[in-house]
């Protein structure tokens, strides 16, 4: 099992995992969440709800720092933007990666400066680009020559990186051409972004749950080779953003963020030392983060009420349990059952069945998991709570404001 961090006082629950029919199920881990949590859990609030621990949130930022210090770590704002969360992260150290002009103003609500803001979405409007700018940000992502153009018009002298695309081979939420383009490409945007008098860097991301601690390595090479080509035009690399992808614990295990960090830290060696001389060194790239999924997944809880349980013959063997949160509820990251969740039940380790687990909506898209072998207790019924485990990020984000007239996710921090 991965190394997990969590806060000392904790309780010992079982969690659910898919086993073999008619078996005990048997336990992935102990010690899920905290003896708060635990206690907020019994206070029975209102179904679904997602908690989250700041503790975790915070022992997880001081791990990838102390994991892999030559990086600032900016937090991927759009994994769970909870004020509790950016005045945590904040108190840390933290700087942030921002999407829209929304979250800039959250980012700056909780206390943040300018200058701990970066505005990492390849796709802005021209006029939030200008607010940006007067509200004092100074740093912007792009990946095109019309996004440039608008950088050029509305933020001059600012600190400018063009995204490059990556395979996102390795992830278990891979992400798509939507972001990121050709290395050529980027060579000659970044000379034209030098030219209009900006700073430039570079930035990817090897998609979000990566698996493969080596999967940076690729990426770095090729802007190794990008970096030597841009000096030889007289330009530097003043930033190599390595974005996100490290992981939250699911049902499979992952490894420790300090074998990725031991990973990035020997390809940042091998591929731009040679040209920059040692990392941190006052010749260096200034290397950026940008955790999200990694930082709060682990910190939640999620709690469901079973709703139905059913069939759709009396002889099948395979029962289909009905949640109150779904897809359109908070768990979109069940898309083509991508990220797969920790169960806990009140029956765990009683006899158990193979399952469908689906979401409450009048929307036959709206289904968690029909692929993945998830068994769960036989005894499981209608008005059980279940705790659905390592949710605390991309799931208040994902939820929609009133799809079927459903509220939105509710969501607390202790």
């Amino acid at each position: 099992m991965p190394t997990t961090l969590v806060p000392t006082r904790l309780v010992s629950p079982r969690l659910v995992s898919p086993v073999r029919e008619n078996q005990a199920q048997d336990s992935l881990s102990t010690a899920p969440y905290s003896e708060k949590v635990a206690a907020f859990l019994q206070e029975g609030h209102e179904t679904p709800f997602v908690v989250v621990d700041l503790e975790v949130v915070a022992e997880r930022y001081d791990a990838l720092h102390a994991a892999l210090p030559e990086a600032d770590i900016f937090y991927a704002v759009k994994a769970n933007p909870a004020p509790e969360i950016l005045n945590t992260l904040l108190e840390r150290g933290s700087s942030f990666d921002v999407a829209s002009p929304g979250e800039i103003d959250m980012v700056l609500a909780a206390g943040a400066t300018p200058d701990q803001i970066s505005y990492g979405n390849t796709i802005k409007k021209q006029r939030d680009i200008a607010g940006a700018y007067r509200q004092g940000v100074r740093i912007f992502a792009f990946d095109s020559e019309a996004e440039l153009a608008k950088l050029v018009a509305e933020a001059p002298g600012s600190l400018v990186f063009c995204r490059i695309l990556c395979n996102g081979e390795g992830a278990d939420w891979p992400l798509s051409r939507k972001f990121g383009c050709e290395t050529e490409e980027a060579e000659r945007l970044l000379l034209m972004a030098a030219d209009a008098g900006f700073e430039v860097g570079v930035s990817f991301h090897v998609g979000s749950q990566q698996r493969d601690v080596h999967a940076w390595d690729g990426a770095l090479a090729e802007i190794s080779s990008l970096a030597r080509r841009l000096l030889d035009e007289g330009v530097t690399l003043s930033v190599v953003n390595i974005g996100g992808g490290f992981p939250g614990t699911y049902l499979d295990p992952m490894r420790p963020v300090e074998n990725y960090a031991k990973a990035i830290r020997a390809a940042l060696q091998r591929h731009l030392e040679p040209l920059f001389g040692p990392i941190g060194g006052v010749n260096f790239p200034r290397i950026i983060a940008e955790p999200g999924r990694y930082m709060v997944a682990d910190a939640g809880v999620l709690q469901t009420e079973v709703v139905l349980v059913s069939k759709k013959h009396v002889l099948d063997d395979r029962r289909w349990v009905y949640l109150d949160v779904g897809k359109f509820g908070g768990l979109a990251e069940t898309m083509d059952e991508a990220i797969r969740y920790r169960l806990r039940t009140p029956h765990d380790g009683q006899m158990a069945g193979n399952v469908t687990i689906a979401g409450p909506t009048c929307d036959s898209a709206d289904v968690l998991y029909e692929k993945t072998d998830y068994r769960l207790p036989l005894a499981l019924e209608a008005g059980d709570l279940v705790e659905v485990l390592s949710t605390g990020a991309y799931t208040t984000t994902y939820s929609a404001i009133g799809f079927n007239g459903f509220a939105p996710l509710r969501a607390y921090c202790v």
